[in-house]
């Protein structure tokens, strides 16, 4: 918190001291997070270039998606965030992740006001300090530019800020902070439909909140708002064909044919690997048995944490009346929006988790989707908050020998967690970062080989076209082909139509890949006498004659 000080006839904020260390954890956090920005780490992959290729689009003027190109349900803030700095310097990965960057800042900012509302200044610090750590699954869904999750998390947050101030007294334009409140609902709904349960528990919290109002010209202000937010995906959805609306093509992806893992195997596969995977606790490549403790643990808490809220709402109605009295401008309202606050993030977290162990992705491949289970750090000073309260009660030796021993065992397991994730962290840094440079330094070199000497329309993988496009600023054009040299997902179909106008197409293929293999089988004795080279652990087929089988 900062407390006024005045200096030569001049007010300066000062900060106390948990509110300076929560900002050296912060400020710790964004440079290690800016040095892996500039280093292209995480490695960057198709999809992220895809997203970057809308941004050269939309900063040139060209294009206006609402969409990631070739489908209907992810919205494309992002491109649009970035879209203004890759059309002043030309496509680069550091610069498309820099507003992911800033995201991630104001994501902490606002994270460390709320729980100073709801907790205490220093466990405000400690939750930031955990979230400054950051192994590579975690900041793979922090930095790197695929849609959704960097953008919505800052606005649950502010959300709730919002609702906080409205209870309390404290937001005094309050028709304009629930217009906001809207806007950002609306916003969110079109960049990621998996925000929609901290949505849901958010809105309720709102509704409780500031209900009376409601009923006038504040609940005029919040639907426009949200319909304002949502707009660009009404406008879509209204313009779609039969079955290429945002829901027909969301259920149609998430709905998978075949046998249904057991429910025991999506649980197993949620809990064991996604919660710890998604808190840090965990390389990129899985959990260790030592590793899914919190898995095991997360359920609890969330339950200790819905208790613990209740109980405080309960006992701020059973104050004395001049108590309540005395509590300013928010009254009883203002005592219980925390307990309220508290409780929406636990249900956020609970039916975050349902929705995702009700899909067969929970069991058949955990390791892969448990990015979807990076919105949980929304709730981690509500599931956090039992076991500070427990430890710190202990500490104070204000507990019986039961709670002692409570309060002992809570701080091992914060203790635990804090060690964890700051080992895997390092780890991370220290040896993991290797492989992701050497990928990008071949990436770079392909591109620069194709640019320089050609051939400058080309055939190849999904996860070659687009990252080679844009590593070239589309002076290499790249249509993508399946293993078997069929027709892939060509997610910008001008690509695609401009490489099948080409007289002489190249092929750029992973060396001894079934691509590569196939290709070789349709040259046939032209394999060797056609034109190869190769570049950073690729091969460049360049033949006479096209080899097109899918005509």
């Amino acid at each position: 918190m900062s407390h006024p000080e005045q200096h030569s006839g001049r007010w300066r904020p000062r900060l106390d001291r948990p509110a300076l260390v929560a900002l050296l954890f912060g400020l710790a956090g964004v440079v290690y997070r800016l040095v892996l920005t500039l280093f292209t780490v995480p490695v960057s992959n198709s999809d992220e270039a895809t997203f970057g290729l809308a941004a050269l689009h939309i900063g040139q003027g060209r294009e206006h998606p609402v969409f990631l190109y070739g489908q209907h349900y992810m919205g494309m803030l992002e491109s649009y965030l970035a879209a203004p700095l890759v059309a002043l310097t030309g496509p680069s990965w550091p610069v498309l992740r820099l507003p992911m960057l800033a995201l991630y800042a104001i994501f902490l900012y606002l994270i460390h006001r709320l729980t100073r509302r709801l907790g205490t200044p220093w466990f405000a610090a400690f939750v930031v300090g955990l979230l400054a750590l950051g192994p590579e699954r975690v900041v793979r869904d922090q930095l790197t530019v695929v849609g959704g999750r960097p953008e919505v998390k800052p606005a649950v947050l502010l959300m709730l800020l919002i609702t906080v101030g409205l209870a309390t007294g404290t937001v005094h334009r309050r028709r304009l902070a629930i217009g906001l409140f809207g806007l950002l609902v609306g916003l969110a709904v079109w960049s990621d439909w998996l925000i929609l349960p901290y949505l849901a528990v958010a809105g309720l919290a709102l509704v409780w909140a500031v209900r009376r109002e409601l009923l006038g010209w504040s609940g005029l202000l919040l639907a426009a708002g949200v319909v304002v937010g949502v707009a660009p995906m009404i406008v879509d959805n209204l313009r779609a064909g039969p079955g290429e609306d945002s829901l027909s093509v969301f259920r149609e992806v998430s709905t998978k044919a075949g046998p249904q893992p057991q429910w025991s195997d999506r649980i197993r596969g949620g809990l064991l690997e996604g919660v710890p995977l998604a808190h840090g606790l965990c390389p990129v490549d899985g959990c260790g048995r030592w590793q899914q403790w919190f898995g095991v643990l997360y359920p609890v808490v969330l339950l200790a944490g819905a208790a613990l809220a209740v109980l405080a709402y309960r006992r701020a109605a059973g104050a004395p009346r001049g108590e309540r009295a005395g509590r300013g401008a928010g009254g009883l309202r203002g005592e219980r929006v925390g307990p309220v606050v508290q409780l929406a993030l636990i249900a956020g977290a609970a039916l975050t988790l349902l929705s995702y162990v009700r899909s067969p992705l929970a069991a058949t491949s955990p390791l892969d989707n448990a990015r979807y289970l990076s919105v949980l750090q929304l709730s981690l000073p509500a599931v956090l908050w039992p076991l500070w309260v427990a430890a710190l009660t202990a500490w104070r030796g204000t507990s019986s020998v039961l709670g002692r021993f409570t309060g002992a065992l809570s701080a091992a397991v914060l203790a635990a967690l804090t060690v964890t994730t700051l080992v895997i962290t390092v780890l991370f840094a220290a040896t993991g970062t290797a492989a992701s440079r050497t990928e990008e330094r071949q990436a770079r070199e392909l591109a620069a080989a194709l640019r320089a000497d050609g051939p400058h329309e080309v055939y190849g993988d999904y996860w070659t076209c687009n990252r080679l496009i844009f590593n070239t600023d589309e002076s290499v054009v790249c249509g993508v082909l399946d293993g078997d040299l069929s027709p892939g997902q060509n997610r910008y179909r001008p690509y695609w139509r401009q490489v099948g106008r080409a007289d002489r197409p190249g092929y750029v293929v992973e060396i001894d890949s079934p691509m590569d293999r196939r290709l070789r089988r349709l040259l046939a004795d032209r394999a060797d006498a056609a034109p190869v080279r190769e570049v950073g652990g690729y091969r460049v087929y360049h033949p006479d004659t096209p080899v097109r089988p899918w005509r």
